[in-house]
């Protein structure tokens, strides 16, 4: 594996829990919405959201060093096909705010919770990209599955990237310490030199310049905090508790993100989920192979309706 490029763009630009978050009632929740696109988190964080159609809910959790409108593409078919579409940015990414902590997954799971909560979410689908697939994952084990109905993880970081002596396939620490020391010096350009394995060599060079414009806007310590949280965040246990219908989709050619550390383990571990394995498709397949990953989730949303 090229480990210059592994973990590039959304993965690369991943990785103070909230006492009794947890605990706050769905009212309470809603309450916390103020006039405007925003969610507001008990520690003072804005979240940024979307909320498009109607019909059954699906919550697009985008991945780090990105924001919701990575999603768009997705977004649009699906809520022309009855359903309802909510999204928003992680905090410290896109138009939410930056507070100086709350990265971890246990905070970034409740922040998920408080957008479900907020709008009431019943029998929701979780689609999660990247990082975004942790979050889903943590939400389901911290939250419970009472307000989902079926999760979908595409091009996840699960289940354990960093190498330690019972995971003996993981990435070194050392390489993901090296490469937040570039990102600390000169952050665009580490970002616009690993950019291409993101894509395919057929994507447009104003599709590649969209994308980087996302990750311009996801603040730097936002980013670094994100990456270790990726890096360094078992999830192999929880997978295994995973009660919920579950579709997987990777790319054979993913270098942020190789399938079979990742998206073929994954699928190992969840009970009864469904494995995609697309021929050619990078990371960041949710834009180089939108129209398949629309379709397979529109069979995966009908096949599993309830």
């Amino acid at each position: 594996m090229n480990r210059r490029s592994a973990l590039s763009f959304g993965t690369a630009a991943a990785a103070m829990s909230l006492a009794g978050t947890a605990s706050h009632s769905a009212a309470a929740a809603r309450t916390s919405m103020r006039a405007g696109p925003y969610i507001e988190r008990p520690d003072g964080t804005s979240l940024f959201f979307k909320d498009w159609g109607k019909g059954d809910p699906v919550v697009f959790v985008h991945s780090a060093g990105t924001n919701s409108d990575v999603w768009a593409y997705s977004m649009i078919h699906v809520v022309k096909r009855g359903f309802r579409c909510v999204a928003f940015d992680r905090r410290g990414h896109g138009r939410s705010s930056v507070p100086g902590g709350g990265y971890d997954y246990d905070t970034l799971a409740d922040d998920l919770g408080s957008v479900i909560e907020a709008f009431d979410l019943q029998k929701a689908t979780l689609v999660g990209h990247s990082m975004g697939c942790g979050e889903v994952v943590r939400y389901l084990t911290r939250h419970g599955s009472k307000r989902v109905a079926r999760i979908a993880l595409v091009a996840a970081t699960l289940p354990f990237l960093l190498r330690t002596a019972d995971n003996p396939h993981g990435i070194p620490k050392e390489y993901f310490q090296r490469m937040r020391a570039e990102w600390a010096r000169d952050y665009p350009q580490w970002l616009a030199a690993n950019a291409a394995p993101f894509f395919t060599p057929e994507t447009s060079p104003a599709m590649i310049q969209w994308g980087l414009s996302l990750a311009h806007q996801t603040s730097l310590h936002a980013a670094i905090a994100c990456n270790v949280a990726v890096t360094e965040t078992d999830f192999r246990e929880e997978l295994k508790k995973i009660d919920v219908p579950t579709l997987i989709v990777h790319g054979n050619a993913d270098k942020s993100c190789p399938l079979e550390m990742t998206g073929r383990s994954t699928a190992a571990m969840i009970p009864g989920s469904e494995l995609k394995i697309y021929e050619g498709a990078p990371h960041g397949v949710l834009l180089t192979h939108v129209e398949r990953l629309n379709e397979e989730l529109m069979n995966f949303l009908r096949v599993h309706s309830v």
